[in-house]
């Protein structure tokens, strides 16, 4: 057997870690498919194994309680390039694998961003911050580990509206379902999925307008 040159070896070591790398694991439970890959063969395998878990333990509920016809096929890539916490498109979440490493215990990010999926407004005419404040909602209500990440809805203050969306959005919308009506989230997501988002959805759902349910909450805010 000839020996390997230093070439040969340096050119063997780089395709081994570029295979480690491009590891794709398909994984299927209770008729969905999770593909998970990504570009960072340093990954904290059981942090992937949480992400995993929680994709299979949450996207099912969300899938039950919002959209019955949301994908049956999901994507994760874990991604040394992306600077940011996660982003969604197309059925393909995207998580920095610098942030989950430096917070392992956020793996309600999954939740978050699986709503987004569920969500599937495509190219909706309603407002962002309807929809980034009702993944939020759906991560306050369905997350499997938001006190050990420290992630809580922030009490209301003056500073605030209704429109800052995330998790003060979020807030607002519980306290809609406390004590204006209940079901106005699922009938709003409903709306924001067939296009028919209007300034009047508000009226519609509740009676009032979005600038007066706020004023009300501002005067009382308790959840």
């Amino acid at each position: 057997m000839k020996k390997l040159t230093l070439l040969a070896i340096i050119l063997f070591a780089v395709s081994a870690k570029a295979a480690l790398a491009g590891d794709i694991d398909t994984l299927k439970k209770g008729g969905y498919t999770l593909i998970v890959s990504g570009n960072d063969e340093h990954f904290d395998d059981a942090i992937k194994q949480k992400l995993i878990s929680t994709f299979f333990t949450v996207y099912p509920k969300i899938a039950k309680e919002y959209n019955k016809n949301t994908l049956k096929e999901v994507k994760f890539f874990i991604d040394t390039a992306y600077h940011g916490v996660a982003a969604t498109d197309n059925g393909r979440v995207v998580f920095s694998s610098a942030y989950m490493t430096k917070h392992p215990n956020d793996i309600d990010v999954v939740t978050h961003e699986v709503m987004h999926i569920v969500q599937d407004y495509g190219n909706t005419n309603g407002p962002w911050w309807v929809t980034e404040g009702i993944a939020d909602y759906v991560r306050n209500e369905f997350g499997v580990a938001n006190a050990a990440a420290n992630w809580t809805l922030p009490a209301y203050k003056p500073t605030q509206n209704y429109d800052n969306s995330y998790r003060v959005t979020a807030r607002f919308l519980i306290w809609i379902e406390k004590n204006v009506k209940k079901g106005t989230v699922k009938k709003l997501d409903a709306i924001m999925r067939a296009h028919t988002y209007t300034d009047d959805t508000w009226k519609q759902l509740t009676g009032k307008t979005v600038a007066e349910l706020w004023k009300d909450y501002s005067q009382n805010p308790a959840i």
